[in-house]
């Protein structure tokens, strides 16, 4: 397996309804290790850099509104196969579409308010962790003898 590392974002709504130590610990479960994390409250130019390829798509504005409403939680997460084990997690952008006992049919309201994000490829994960995080904060489990 190839070893890699995600983005995850704990959304405003999964925040706000008190349901992120579950959505943390959904992905432990699945073998995936914690390794940055940055609680944060983003602004507009933050979100909108941060999702500019969807830019001029009719639900840019709203997602807009909804990021910047209250803080996120933005985590780094390592492991094999990491991009595409958090998307089974996660599950289906829309809630009702999602399978059973993912973070998202669990926590999930709507597309939109739709408790996480989770990066779609290594390329975008590489910008995605880049724009959160700097080098220096993302723990190395590997150079630590705390390893398991």
């Amino acid at each position: 397996m190839n070893q890699e590392r995600t983005l995850i974002i704990i959304k405003p709504d999964a925040l706000s309804k008190k349901v992120g130590g579950r959505i943390i610990s959904a992905f432990e479960e699945n073998n995936l290790r914690l390794v940055g994390a940055k609680f944060i409250h983003l602004g507009r130019e933050q979100v909108e850099q941060f999702y500019a390829e969807h830019r001029g798509k009719e639900f840019y504005e709203p997602l807009v509104q909804f990021m910047t409403s209250n803080p996120c939680l933005a985590m780094a997460w390592e492991g094999p196969d990491a991009i595409k084990r958090a998307r089974e997690v996660i599950g289906a952008t829309d809630p009702a579409q999602a399978k059973e006992g993912t973070v998202r049919r669990n926590y999930a309201t709507d597309n939109r308010h739709n408790a996480v994000h989770g990066s779609d490829s290594v390329k975008s994960a590489e910008r995605e962790i880049a724009f959160f995080f700097t080098a220096a904060e993302i723990f190395d489990w590997e150079d630590k003898i705390y390893k398991k």
